[in-house]
């Protein structure tokens, strides 16, 4: 991955970690991070410090290579970054556009009613968004899985912030320890599997304990949660045309994402794009039939004498992508953008590196694994995973398995660790906040902690 190409760039070419200029990037990251935890409080947008921050971190970056004489390669490193967040950028791009389609298209009000009018109490629907976040996660990525959740949980709670708050807290933990257990479930685990470290099957070895990480602050937070119903809806809620059409485009398009890696060896983001192309010629569909469907409607409505309906029908536009793609949670993706910059920066100075380093030679492995996975609920991630890759440590499978678990679910101690909680603290903005998941993280830890004593007592062998 870039961000580990540039970790081993820094330590073939200059190590900057014991530098005026490393300490320098190091508080100005730290910094840019403090405040992004102190959004609700200042009302600052998250992604105006780290864009900053990627800025001077490599500003600095390109001056002292500059001065060395090789300006190329701290170019190079920064491509490297930049493609890295092209990809990452494009697949949400993508994922939103159709989150957002199927919104439009009345999708989750449908499936809301569907919830109420089936009786589901507040409680009951805390625990369904879990679940379906838990198993669809393997499938898609952690991050589409929590949007969707997350817009059904909105129109369930409506004005109940607490609802609200915990559910998005209990999908963030849901969706990344559904996303441990598949090859494909995250960056992560995918990283892990291209490196042939582990192979295919023997992921699915880690399906109790992510169940337990799930579960265990699941079972404590929904304590907190009513037991009452949503108040029952008095309207018939209806689909617009193309909605579930739109779903089987999403499937598709993810499919398409998973066989372009695993079959064809090609970055997940192929998929995706190709994907977005189906959706813009269906939506060129909906817009040439956009009269014929409508008159039809209303046919259909007058025969039922379905006076709610025509007055929906006459409120209906023709479907535009663009429109879609225009309302993606634009700072949550110049977010990533500043993140994976600094990250990448950091790593090219040799900080991830020396991390790594001193935590595989001075440290018991499990240890070393387990803290992997705390430093991921601050750190992202995928470069934290790759510089262990880097490093290649001469470790058991089970100790393997620990550290693609630990990676995948530590995110989940804090709202920033991982791309499910900072696409929800766009989405439900106000209500699911960094200082409200922190509240949590004792709770969540639990959870941590009982995963790998599940790990390490069902999988015992592996180790």
């Amino acid at each position: 991955m870039p961000v580990a190409h540039a970790t081993e760039a820094a330590t073939e070419w200059l190590d900057l970690t014991a530098s005026g200029a490393g300490y320098v990037a190091v508080a100005i990251f730290v910094l840019a991070y403090l405040l992004v935890m102190a959004e609700e409080k200042l009302h600052l947008r998250k992604s105006k410090p780290v864009l900053v921050a990627a800025g001077i971190i490599w500003g600095i970056l390109g001056w002292i290579y500059s001065q060395h004489g090789m300006p190329e390669l701290a170019e190079e490193a920064f491509k490297h970054n930049l493609l890295e967040y092209a990809e990452l950028l494009l697949f949400l791009l993508v994922a939103m556009t159709y989150i957002n389609a199927m919104e439009e298209r009345g999708l989750f009000d449908a499936l809301r009613a569907w919830m109420v009018n089936k009786g589901f109490s507040l409680r009951q629907v805390f625990w369904l968004s879990g679940f379906l976040a838990f198993f669809i996660s393997p499938v898609a990525d952690n991050l589409t899985t929590a949007l969707l959740m997350c817009a059904v949980v909105m129109k369930v709670g409506g004005d109940n912030k607490k609802f609200i708050a915990l559910s998005c807290i209990n999908i963030v933990v849901a969706a990344n320890a559904g996303g441990a257990y598949s090859p494909f479930g995250d960056i992560t685990t995918l990283m892990v599997w291209q490196k042939g470290l582990v192979p295919f099957g023997d992921f699915f070895d880690l399906f109790i304990p992510s169940l337990v990480n799930f579960a265990v602050p699941a079972f404590i937070m929904n304590l907190f949660i009513e037991t009452a119903c949503p108040m029952a809806l008095s309207e018939k809620v209806y689909m617009r045309r193309g909605a579930r059409r739109i779903v089987g485009l999403f499937l598709l398009t993810i499919t398409m994402a998973v066989t372009a890696h695993s079959a064809l060896g090609m970055p997940p983001v192929l998929g995706m794009m190709t994907g977005l192309g189906l959706l813009q010629f269906f939506g060129f569909y909906l817009r040439k039939t956009f009269e014929h469907g409508l008159a039809r409607a209303k046919a259909k409505a007058i025969e039922n004498q379905d006076d709610v309906r025509l007055a929906q029908l006459g409120q209906v536009v023709p479907f535009d992508v663009f429109s879609r793609v225009a309302r993606a949670e634009w700072d949550t993706l110049l977010f990533f953008y500043g993140v994976v910059l600094c990250v990448g920066g950091l790593g090219f100075m040799g900080y991830l590196h020396m991390v790594s380093e001193a935590m595989y030679t001075h440290w018991d492995p499990t240890y070393a694994n387990v803290a992997v996975g705390l430093l991921s609920a601050i750190v992202d991630n995928i470069p934290v995973m790759f510089a262990v890759l880097t490093m290649n440590p001469d470790m058991a499978m089970g100790q393997w398995l620990l550290v693609t678990l630990t990676a995948g679910v530590g995110g989940s101690l804090l709202s920033i660790g991982s791309a499910a909680g900072v696409a929800l603290m766009g989405q439900a903005r106000g209500i699911y906040t960094f200082g409200v998941h922190l509240k949590w993280t004792p709770v969540i830890a639990l959870g941590y902690v009982a995963s790998i004593l599940a790990h390490m007592w069902l999988n015992a062998a592996t180790f």
